[in-house]
């Protein structure tokens, strides 16, 4: 694909959902506030920023994660922060996160949680099934996942760990993943009563774990997703999560999909995809958000592509990111986006901070 042009693609005043687009390129230290227009309202700087994942909170913060030193290269293992930084770029809040990684939440009760890594022992990392054979870390560890909550003093109140909460041997690694990691979790959202909904991407599972036991009280597998970003639950109970289709199974030309399931049925209730499929297609990254309105925002990671999309499919606001830099994994340059999130003009997360055009 050439680019044949960047910002606002397309509008459609009267069915776009009116808001504020937040938006963190993943090679970059700044975080960006864009308007309907695609304009930059607001945007923050973070001198340490790792990853392109932030949100806004209720008092109009920013939730960032960082590195512990800004000069350091990316390593799975590293220290890292997660930060909250004010309106003004002041950073007013950090704890100590070691092996963040993918996703970071404030919880309702004020708590905040993150996907970490840690190392696997002998005895767990015998237990991975899967992935490509001697594809290890070069010392032969296996990384695992891991879930901390913290309070607001930086103390542990709760955590879960992969390699001794999980059944190892009940998800295997697809074939065609290296063995560094098992799971890799890419996302996390924490229920109404404390429970976690989480993605494994390197098999294709979406796990509900019970807070209580740490056990998995509700799962589903489906190769066909090939990978999934970015899952959550909707008010009505549905999942909502993008399927980014890497190497699934079944032939013909490979394809994205966003995805809407009733978890009691473990069926599709609702899904976009790209008309013809093959132009919708994000292999990694990538994620959605249920809007207000009922539209849905997706985000398309690989292209840096966010378009809003109503219940029927049609696109009614499109904008693809300017911000182009060299991606730690890839050559050249991208301008590839990890998530995207909108706000509301009268969300508390705004609050009159900006006014749309």
């Amino acid at each position: 694909m050439r680019y044949q042009s960047v910002g606002l693609q397309a509008w459609d005043k009267s069915r776009a959902t009116p808001g504020f687009t937040l938006l963190a390129p993943d090679h970059s230290t700044a975080v960006y506030l864009l308007g309907m227009r695609g304009e930059i309202v607001h945007e923050w700087h973070v001198p340490g920023k790792e990853g392109g994942h932030a949100m806004l909170l209720p008092n109009g913060s920013l939730l960032v994660s960082e590195k512990a030193d800004p000069a350091a290269g990316r390593d799975r293992e590293q220290m890292r922060l997660i930060s909250e930084y004010d309106w003004n770029s002041k950073r007013i809040w950090t704890c100590d996160a070691p092996g963040q990684h993918h996703d970071f939440r404030r919880l309702p009760g004020g708590n905040t949680a993150y996907l970490g890594f840690e190392r696997m022992s002998d005895a767990a990392k015998t237990r991975v099934r899967g992935g490509i054979p001697g594809t290890e870390m070069r010392d032969g560890g296996i990384l695992a996942d891991t879930i901390f909550e913290v309070t607001p003093d930086g103390k542990v109140a709760w955590e879960w760990h992969a390699q001794s909460d999980l059944d190892i041997e009940k998800y295997p690694l697809h074939g065609f993943n290296r063995r560094e990691e098992f799971s890799h979790a890419n996302a996390m959202f924490v229920l109404p009563n404390g429970d976690y909904l989480v993605s494994l991407r390197r098999s294709s599972w979406l796990l509900i774990i019970d807070r209580n036991t740490r056990r998995v009280r509700w799962e589903m597998n489906d190769a066909r997703w090939g990978g999934q970003h970015d899952c959550q639950m909707l008010p009505n109970g549905h999942l909502l999560f993008f399927a980014n289709g890497y190497n699934a199974p079944g032939g013909g030309q490979p394809r994205s999909r966003v995805l809407e399931l009733d978890p009691e049925r473990r069926s599709v209730v609702w899904s976009y995809e790209g008309s013809p499929p093959y132009t919708f297609y994000s292999f990694h990254i990538s994620g959605c958000q249920r809007l207000w309105s009922g539209n849905t925002l997706i985000c398309e990671g690989l292209w840096g592509r966010i378009f809003e999309v109503t219940p029927e499919g049609d696109v009614v606001w499109e904008y693809i990111s300017p911000f182009f830099g060299r991606p730690w994994r890839a050559d050249g340059v991208a301008n590839w986006v990890y998530r995207a999130l909108r706000y509301g003009p009268d969300s508390p997360e705004i609050a009159g901070r900006v006014t749309l055009a």
